[in-house]
């Protein structure tokens, strides 16, 4: 009988087991909630990595736009420093063509001034000259000395007081640069009471001491 007993329990509990389970609530819901969740975190991850992508590619832009802002201002200031060194340079043009027009001009000058030497060499001073050697020889003197020896001689004596002047500035910056480098004495009087004329101001006049100094208000 136990073992009968046994064969028929046997068979109710493996039918038991093989029993298929049954999802309790609306399970098709959950799934689809699960579903849904995972595919947020995907979505949120992408977004997150995104969103770090474009901070990133922010903070270079503002980097390259303060470096653009960098630039304007340092063209502006060689824009005006090459405004400045166009208008010295008109200015230094304006200038050397005001030189080249007064060297033409001196130039000129000095043509004119060297045909009338030449014209009043060869002209009335020759003459001039050829009377005042014959009138000279005459009387026993020697001829006057020639056009050419008395410029040589001005000339030197021209060289010579350029060289003694150079001489004479020179002189005079070495003296102001020495007198720079001396240490400067002052020469104010120093402020309060001497020595000693606490005693000497007790003194009578006309009593063989000084008289006493008058004291500043």
């Amino acid at each position: 009988m136990a073992s009968a007993s046994t064969s028929t329990q046997a068979p109710a509990q493996a039918g038991k087991s093989t029993q298929p389970l049954v999802a309790q609530g609306d399970w098709t819901k959950n799934l689809v909630q699960l579903a849904k969740t995972a595919e947020l975190k995907k979505y949120a991850l992408t977004l997150q990595l995104q969103s770090a992508h474009i901070l990133s590619a922010h903070a270079t832009l503002e980097q390259k736009l303060r470096s653009i802002q960098d630039l304007k201002e340092q063209k502006n200031k060689l824009d005006s420093e090459r405004a400045r060194l166009l208008n010295c340079l008109r200015e230094v043009n304006e200038d050397r063509d005001k030189t080249d027009m007064m060297e033409a001009q001196l130039n000129n000058e000095c043509a004119e001034l060297r045909a009338r030497i030449q014209q009043i060499t060869e002209g009335e001073y020759a003459t001039a000259k050829r009377d005042v050697d014959a009138l000279r020889a005459e009387l026993g003197q020697p001829p006057l000395p020639s056009l050419q020896a008395t410029l040589e001689e001005k000339s030197q004596q021209y060289l010579q007081e350029r060289r003694l002047g150079a001489e004479q500035n020179n002189k005079r910056a070495v003296d102001e640069v020495m007198l720079d480098g001396a240490p400067a004495t002052s020469a104010k009087r120093p402020r309060g009471r001497p020595k000693g004329s606490k005693n000497r101001g007790s003194k009578v006049p006309g009593g063989g001491g000084q008289a006493p100094e008058a004291v500043p208000v």
